[in-house]
């Protein structure tokens, strides 16, 4: 989320035709044509964030700038040229990293949250201790886990560190409560 992404098409020959369809998990179908022999470009309901990138010497690529979980979904290039018709398509992944925020709650307990991550996040502590975890989960397809953390002894230290492991990073919180 919020990053840019390219995704190009190979060339093989010498372009006449190239179409990107892309279907979104959510919302209508974009599609963006482009001619040669016109020298003319369409677009049919794609957001102003999704543009062609031609650059000489490289193949022809879409960019989608300050990618949204909107974005996620099947992007696929038809290309026509002098050496036949070309296929190619992608799945866009979308990873929205979570916010990390870390609490004490009224008994005294560490509460972590990893909130709007997208897959969910995995919540660990240190030290290790007996802890419950509740997923919830939001319309735009992010979920926001927690987690409290509970001693097992009472000679544990009284920092409690509470760890977020996600595709898109790792993070880290200490809290005394």
């Amino acid at each position: 989320v919020g990053n840019s992404s390219v995704l190009t098409c190979p060339l093989k020959g010498n372009l006449t035709m190239l179409t990107w369809r892309i279907t979104p998990k959510a919302g209508g179908l974009c599609t963006l044509v482009y001619r040669v022999d016109k020298n003319a470009t369409h677009r049919t309901t794609c957001s102003d964030n999704i543009n062609w990138t031609f650059r000489a010497g490289l193949p022809p690529a879409l960019e989608i700038q300050q990618v949204g979980i909107a974005q996620e979904g099947n992007y696929s290039c038809d290309m026509v040229s002098t050496e036949g018709n070309f296929h190619t398509g992608y799945y866009l992944t979308v990873l929205a990293p979570p916010r990390l925020s870390l609490s004490c709650d009224e008994q005294g307990s560490p509460v972590c949250e990893a909130v709007a991550g997208k897959p969910p996040a995995q919540l660990s502590w240190v030290p290790e201790g007996s802890s419950t975890a509740e997923e919830k989960c939001h319309d735009n397809g992010t979920v926001t886990v927690f987690s409290k953390f509970t001693a097992c002894s009472t000679n544990v230290t009284n920092v409690t560190i509470c760890m977020v492991s996600h595709p898109a990073g790792n993070w880290s919180q200490s809290i005394a409560c």
